[in-house]
């Protein structure tokens, strides 16, 4: 059977992959400081916290702007079509 996702919700997805981007940053920006710091370059600890910050804030910001557009294009062309099957 064919479904069509026709609204996303903007703030409920925003928020979601906000988050996810913030757990995906964390681990990412530990191991961009390790070479960092053993090369001599070093991070500031602004930067450690920064980073993970902005990704998150811009994570939130775009992923919104996404769900906007997405409802605008599916409003007008119909959303995502996809298959669902029953699993027993």
């Amino acid at each position: 059977m064919k479904k069509q996702i026709v609204n996303v919700s903007i703030l409920q997805s925003a928020k979601v992959m906000a988050v996810i981007y913030l757990v995906l940053s964390v681990p990412m920006v530990l191991l961009m400081a390790i070479p960092a710091m053993a090369s001599g370059q070093g991070f500031s600890l602004g930067m450690l916290v920064l980073m993970p910050v902005l990704y998150t804030v811009f994570g939130f910001i775009f992923t919104a702007l996404g769900a906007w557009v997405y409802n605008l294009v599916a409003s007008k062309i119909g959303g995502f079509e996809f298959t669902t099957t029953d699993v027993h």
